[in-house]
């Protein structure tokens, strides 16, 4: 985890970022990976988790919204039916869904011997983007204890790039994968904080900008790059310790379209764009009470994490880019690191990269 963009002058947007510019600027939140690279194999898990204790009886407030909705995603109907998160959201490959929805419920299962017996079922939420064209996804590699791995290396501090469920993903014609930012929102006498976790699997390189610059076009025409149709996908993680309902959860979680846009995204047919979000001021317990008292912003104060949500996720994505080494997979696909493509694009300038 670091601040790869930033070393190259770019500061995306007007707020400040938290101390680790992550997630898990987030109090209580942290992501762990599972990574595969091997050969033809070129795949992962990565796992967030938004509190210590036990989320299935201390569940929290949750969200997702769907931008395009050509995606396997798990767990985001009930989701969106109760505004409620009960276990991590895990993010894998799209034929790793299965198997993580099994290991999931594995690991809730042990924690909560009630489930099945006192209580309902439990609702594992898993997102997924296609990576066959680094990994060969036929294999099914994805097992649970990878699952499991990467829950129990959960932590503040978390790789970035081609690491964990990023290890087999193309973004921009380019290598891309896991990417994380944040943004401190001051309101009234407090900070809170707002992360994002972008698992990025979309885009053609002649779209890509970066901060305002169309520098996917100026590479595109140097290279005479090789145009490839936008069939990617994107899921994108929202954290926030901001007291919301997930109705303005909801709203919060939508404007991350805008950094995707900034970018370059176009959303096209065949990608799964996906955002689920959660909130770690209060937790709403399994079971019920007669009354449960929430807190919330008032909904003249939302625009600060409407920025927020927006300026994370477009440095979120750029960070996927910027952290990501250059990574050979199945049949010998090979998708390069925006810092070697940069480098090469300095050295022709006669400049120094």
């Amino acid at each position: 985890m670091g601040h790869e963009v930033r070393k190259y002058g770019i500061s995306v947007g007007k707020l400040s970022t938290g101390k680790r510019n992550a997630i898990t600027d987030v109090p209580g939140v942290k992501v762990g990976h599972h990574t595969l690279a091997e050969g033809d194999v070129q795949t992962g898990v990565t796992a967030i988790i938004p509190h210590e204790g036990n989320l299935f009886q201390e569940k929290v407030p949750a969200a997702s919204h769907v931008i395009n909705g050509f995606g396997k995603t798990a767990g985001s109907i009930q989701i969106e039916e109760l505004g409620t998160l009960e276990t991590p959201v895990i993010l894998t490959n799209t034929f790793g869904v299965g198997t993580a929805v099994d290991a999931v419920i594995d690991y809730t299962l042990e924690r909560n011997e009630e489930i099945g017996r006192e209580t309902g079922t439990v609702n594992a939420v898993v997102g997924e983007c296609n990576d066959m064209i680094l990994n060969d996804i036929r294999r099914r590699t994805i097992r649970r204890e990878h699952i499991h791995s990467a829950i129990e290396k959960a932590d503040k501090h978390f790789g970035e790039g081609a690491v964990g469920a990023g290890r087999g993903m193309v973004c921009y014609s380019l290598k891309g994968g896991i990417g994380s930012a944040s943004r401190i929102l001051p309101i009234g006498s407090k900070d809170y904080t707002i992360g994002v976790l972008t698992l990025t699997n979309f885009g053609t390189l002649r779209d890509l900008r970066i901060d305002g610059r169309a520098a996917g076009e100026e590479w595109h025409a140097e290279k005479e790059a090789k145009e490839e149709k936008d069939k990617g996908s994107v899921m994108i993680v929202v954290a926030t310790d901001l007291p919301v309902t997930d109705r303005q959860l909801q709203r919060i979680i939508k404007r991350s379209v805008i950094g995707l846009s900034r970018t370059g995204a176009m959303i096209s047919n065949g990608s799964g764009d996906i955002a689920i979000g959660f909130s770690t001021a209060y937790n709403i317990p399994a079971k019920p009470s007669s009354v449960h008292m929430i807190p919330t912003i008032h909904e003249e104060e939302i625009d600060i994490a409407f920025r927020g949500v927006a300026e994370a996720t477009e440095e979120a994505v750029l960070q996927s880019l910027f952290c990501a080494e250059t990574v050979t997979g199945r049949d010998g696909n090979i998708r390069r690191s925006i810092t070697e493509l940069l480098s090469e694009s300095l050295v022709s300038k006669g400049e120094n990269p």
